[in-house]
């Protein structure tokens, strides 16, 4: 599913919420999850991402959207949420 969530990073940064936001809802992984919860915070829903930080086990992210891309990309390139 890694994979799959890549390319849905890489739909979020093409400007292509839904198609991004179709593929995070179809798995129930952790990171999936952390996923799910950016995406509504660009939608600009925080009490939605909020609920999904917390079914990632994550505090919300503190810092900018980009900077959550980019601990995104890093978490499913490098090193999976333990």
């Amino acid at each position: 599913m890694t994979k799959l969530l890549i390319q849905a990073l890489d739909m979020i940064e093409g400007g292509d919420w839904d198609a991004a936001h179709d593929i995070v809802a179809e798995d129930d992984s952790r990171e999936a999850a952390w996923l799910h919860a950016h995406l509504h915070r660009v939608e600009g829903d925080g009490q939605n991402a909020e609920y999904w930080y917390r079914k990632a086990d994550l505090d919300p992210f503190v810092g900018d959207v980009t900077e959550e891309r980019y601990a995104l990309r890093s978490a499913l390139t490098e090193d999976p949420l333990p």
